[in-house]
């Protein structure tokens, strides 16, 4: 769809009102926009195609779609869903009402420490998840924190994101780029660098940033801001506590090799501090927790209809070619989309209802080592109950309806240990599940394992 002549209501492929402008970039612009089928605001991100091929970023473009859909995640802002026309491509993301986390700290100077480690723990959070499924932000920023309607932080712009499939056969990534004040030494250096301890760097620097209202390093020259990089020459103000000052230091250490990790991060002592402050109100009334759930159980909610998008990113070759019409899918795609946690999701087809499946699924969580922490007809979320190596375990199983009587249930790790995810699948999701999974598309029986049979 082109824009709609004036006068006329601008309605994206029968789905989005599109609004307002809300900002402009190099390759198109972003609506405000109202998603017809639910009502619910969303933003429209709009690219124009030949700009981005000009450019020479068409598998940018592409990278950039295919790690939000491998992110799904609440400090992240969310893709709901990717169009295409012959000359433009359609992002419907997440409408993220609060602006972004600079423009607060700009109007504020510094913030508190007890509202940084709010948001600071957010961020965290996000980053530790995207790591887990082997995604590295390379431009962490204030400029890319946005701020919902509660205060929640959400990391937005993926556009110079990296999977770990990128790295070479050193295990490093060696494409430099990023803010220069937030990125780590060892990136600028040129001798290949981690995703992840890079990602940690910029943390550090956004910590630092929202604790004294200025950048750690500054210089007009770079190779002068790249020598006090290499130094750690930076100095904390009085104001900031003690722990903060430790846990900055350990974030800021231009050693890649000794640079804190975020299991680290976590027992810090500054990081565990509790911080019993309400959520930030930015203008928007926001329903109270109870209130929303509530309301949900009253909804009668129907399991999402499968899109095109979804099939192509619950796909093997999670190839996203024909956003450009450059023609069929490659057999010869790398695949890094599909396989997140190195094969460890799981994914089958089932003719179960979705509350037939929900009740199995909370049945897991009745012998009290799990809990459930979110329940519908989209999907479920089952917690850990006790703290595992890389905190409590998380699993959400997400639902979708490809025909009237069939559903595709996508099951990922959404937080904790990779390795306690496995195990949890194989001893208990598996043989949980094995009896409601449709076998007869694969060819397979009723007692194969889930991720076997009727696989997408």
């Amino acid at each position: 769809m082109e824009d709609a002549p004036e006068g006329k209501k601008n309605v994206l492929q029968g789905r989005y009102e599109l609004g307002r402008v809300l900002g402009h970039g190099n390759f198109g612009r972003v609506h405000a926009a109202r998603d017809l089928r639910t009502g619910r605001g969303v933003a429209v991100k709009v690219v124009a195609k030949d700009k981005v091929e000009r450019a020479g970023m068409v598998e940018q473009i592409k990278r950039e779609i295919a790690v939000m859909k491998m992110v799904s995640h609440p400090n992240v802002v969310e893709l709901h869903e990717v169009m295409a026309s012959r000359s433009k491509i359609y992002l419907a993301l997440e409408l993220v009402r609060g602006g972004e986390l600079f423009a607060r700290i700009t109007r504020a100077g510094r913030l508190r420490e007890d509202v940084a480690r709010r948001y600071f723990r957010q961020l965290v959070s996000a980053v530790d998840f995207c790591h887990g499924r082997g995604v590295y932000h390379r431009d962490l920023k204030p400029e890319n924190l946005l701020l919902d309607e509660a205060g929640n932080l959400k990391v937005a712009d993926f556009g110079l994101s990296a999977l770990a499939g990128h790295a070479r056969p050193d295990g490093l990534l060696h494409t430099a780029c990023g803010t220069p004040a937030y990125v780590a030494p060892e990136v600028l250096g040129g001798n290949g660098y981690d995703g992840a301890k890079a990602d940690i760097w910029s943390c550090g620097v956004i910590l630092y940033v929202l604790l004294v209202g200025a950048l750690p390093f500054r210089d007009e020259n770079l190779m002068c801001m790249y020598r006090k990089m290499q130094r750690a020459d930076f100095l904390c103000p009085s104001w900031v506590s003690r722990d903060a000052r430790k846990l900055i230091a350990r974030l800021l250490d231009p050693n890649p090799s000794s640079r804190i990790a975020v299991a680290g991060i976590i027992e810090s002592p500054w990081f565990k501090k509790p911080s019993p402050i309400p959520p930030v109100s930015l203008g928007v009334p926001v329903p109270s927790p109870d209130a929303r759930g509530k309301g949900e159980d009253k909804q009668e909610e129907a399991p999402e209809a499968m899109n095109a998008f979804h099939l192509i990113s619950l796909s093997a070759g999670f190839d996203l070619s024909p956003l450009f019409d450059q023609g069929p899918p490659s057999s010869s795609s790398s695949g890094h989309g599909a396989t997140r946690e190195g094969g460890a999701n799981m994914r089958f087809a089932t003719r179960e209802p979705a509350s037939g499946v929900i009740s199995r699924l909370e049945g897991l969580a009745s012998g009290g080592a799990m809990r459930v922490t979110k329940s519908g007809a989209r999907g479920v979320r089952l917690e850990g109950a006790e703290r595992g190596r890389k905190g409590r375990l998380g699993v959400a199983a997400e639902f979708f309806s490809v025909a009237p009587s069939v559903l595709v249930v996508d099951v990922k790790k959404d937080g904790g240990d990779t390795m306690e995810y496995c195990s949890f699948c194989s001893d208990e999701l598996r043989p949980a599940l094995k009896d409601i999974v449709w076998a007869a598309a694969a060819g397979a029986s009723a007692g194969d394992p889930p991720a076997a049979a009727a696989a997408i």
